[in-house]
């Protein structure tokens, strides 16, 4: 597996992985591009055996640079099972960690309750880097004009590394 920050002609791959995701809120094509143009550098697309397997969007919080907002992660699902997503997030997260202007001290997503895979990936993940995990109120249901879940916040850290033994 290679995992790479995307370019814009990988928008239509994330895009694509996410519309068949069956789970994601699927953005419009265009969007998924921009990400790529604009969000390339905090971004990942997991290539295997040359076919795009998986990807993270993320971005820094304006408010906030040293935190990193999780917004969609997906994987195809003929790769699912494989720990693609987690190895994303860790890359990702290895990477803005090692920045030296402003290093990511905490990753913030949103998760409906009944996305049961993105919870484990994510309390996963901050096990593997030994960091508490909070979830608070963000979104509620009644914030959607439509028929939404909603979204409570869910916040990782301080980081520091990731725990090197097996989670």
């Amino acid at each position: 597996m290679t995992i790479l920050p995307p370019v814009i002609s990988d928008g239509a791959h994330m895009w694509q992985i996410a519309r068949d995701s069956g789970t994601l809120d699927l953005n419009s094509s265009y969007a998924y591009l921009m990400m790529c143009r604009d969000f390339a550098r905090t971004s990942r697309l997991a290539w295997v055996d040359g076919r795009p397997a998986g990807f993270v969007i993320a971005y820094r919080r304006p408010a906030r640079p040293d935190c990193l907002f999780v917004w969609q992660v997906a994987v195809d699902a003929a790769h699912r099972g494989h720990g693609i997503a987690a190895r994303l997030l860790d890359d990702l997260v290895e990477s803005e960690l090692r920045d030296p202007s402003e290093p990511v001290l905490t990753v913030e997503t949103t998760i409906t309750e009944d996305n049961l895979a993105s919870r484990t990936l994510f309390r996963r993940f901050a096990e593997r880097w030994d960091a508490p995990l909070y979830t608070s109120d963000l979104f509620v249901a009644a914030d959607f004009p439509d028929d939404h879940d909603g979204e409570p916040l869910i916040e990782i850290g301080p980081l520091t590394a990731p725990r090197t033994d097996p989670a």
